[in-house]
């Protein structure tokens, strides 16, 4: 690598991308990072990137205030032609990952925002690679092992932000002979695997924290659900290291756990209930819960429980899942720098004790 790379990036003030941010920082020092960042209501682009960026790095990094939403990222056009001229690295990582979005508001970033990062790397004339940062979820609803370079397939989706991704990894696919892409396919990001450390409570660490708390010790799901999660540790050393191979390109490569490290839904309970010392979970049938229990107890409960009704709708599907995801290219191309995901189980007493220290993100952790 020369001294001239810039590694243009979409997403960086996300629980991943503020990982990734200091991944990139640290392993690419003659590199510099140019990070499109939108304006908060009460922050400015440059005062969000002041908050992940250490000031020993900031000379390294410029901040641009834009949004992939927009036309030409809300770049002017100056600054959009500059950073054509000059990016050698793209990682696109912005999206949202609502559940409860209308198709039309996730189409808005996860596929026309994908489709205008993919007109700037068509304009970046020093383009080596772009990293485009997907899913593996845009698997829907299949209950098979997942090939890595299967997308559709006929499977149906459990919502607009799985669609969406599915939408917009179809939209980078149609762009690979003609671009220096991979596709990178996350599982579940769940806290760091050595300290446990994480900034989002939500997919698994919500049961988690009701059952915790024995506010709700009912599962809507079946004990062999399998349960694909990987550390955002591991996830950000994977991007910035395939980000950078030439071997990469032109594949889409699965960053989880995969069948020889993921767990069941049954695994992590049972670790739970020994640790949080909670009593026993009980399983049932979730299309008999959602479609019967469920609408009487909404009915009958009032308070915190009945707001655990509410808010677990939009995670009741992912404690039916039984596919697989294959990891043939991941660990082809991660295995001979050692980056590899970890056991689930190896760590997951970790991330208890963050959840614990932190009060489920209510106050700061110092740092291990």
């Amino acid at each position: 690598m020369n001294e001239q790379e810039l590694i243009f990036m979409t997403g960086a003030t996300g629980f991943l991308g503020t990982q990734l941010v200091h991944e990139l920082l640290q392993r690419q020092p003659h590199a510099k990072l140019a990070l499109l960042i939108r304006e908060s209501s009460d922050k400015s682009s440059q005062q969000r990137a002041d908050a992940i960026v250490s000031p020993a790095y900031r000379s390294r990094v410029e901040v641009f205030s834009g949004d992939v939403g927009k036309e030409n990222c809300g770049l002017d056009a100056a600054t959009y032609q500059r950073l054509t001229a000059t990016t050698t690295r793209i990682i696109h990582c912005a999206a949202t990952i609502r559940f409860d979005h209308t198709l039309d508001e996730a189409r808005t970033i996860n596929v026309e925002g994908t489709r205008r990062i993919l007109d700037f790397a068509a304009s970046a004339d020093k383009l080596q690679s772009l990293a485009y940062v997907g899913t593996a979820y845009v698997a829907g609803e299949r209950t098979d092992l997942v090939g890595e370079n299967e997308l559709e397939v006929g499977q149906r989706y459990r919502n607009s932000y799985e669609q969406t991704k599915a939408e917009a990894e179809a939209l980078v696919r149609s762009r690979m002979d003609s671009l220096p892409i991979v596709i990178l396919r996350p599982s579940i990001i769940v806290g760091d695997s050595r300290t446990g450390a994480t900034s989002s409570f939500k997919m698994m660490y919500w049961p988690l924290k009701i059952y915790a708390r024995r506010l709700w010790r009912t599962v809507p799901g079946f004990p062999d659900a399998v349960l694909d999660i990987v550390p955002v540790d591991f996830v950000a050393a994977a991007i910035a290291q395939l980000a950078f191979d030439a071997a990469a390109l032109s594949n889409t490569v699965h960053l989880c756990a995969g069948p020889d490290s993921s767990a069941t839904i049954q695994q992590i309970a049972q670790r739970a209930m020994t640790y949080f010392n909670a009593p026993e979970p009980r399983y049932i049938n979730p299309k008999l819960f959602f479609a019967c229990l469920r609408p009487l107890l909404f009915v009958s409960l009032w308070g915190r429980k009945r707001r655990v009704l509410r808010d677990g709708r939009v995670y009741r599907d992912y404690f039916s899942m039984r596919m697989q995801f294959d990891t043939t290219n991941a660990r082809r191309l991660l295995g001979p720098s050692g980056i590899v995901a970890p056991s689930v189980m190896d760590y997951l007493d970790r991330l208890f004790q963050y959840c614990v220290a932190s009060d489920w993100g209510r106050k700061p952790v110092s740092a291990q």
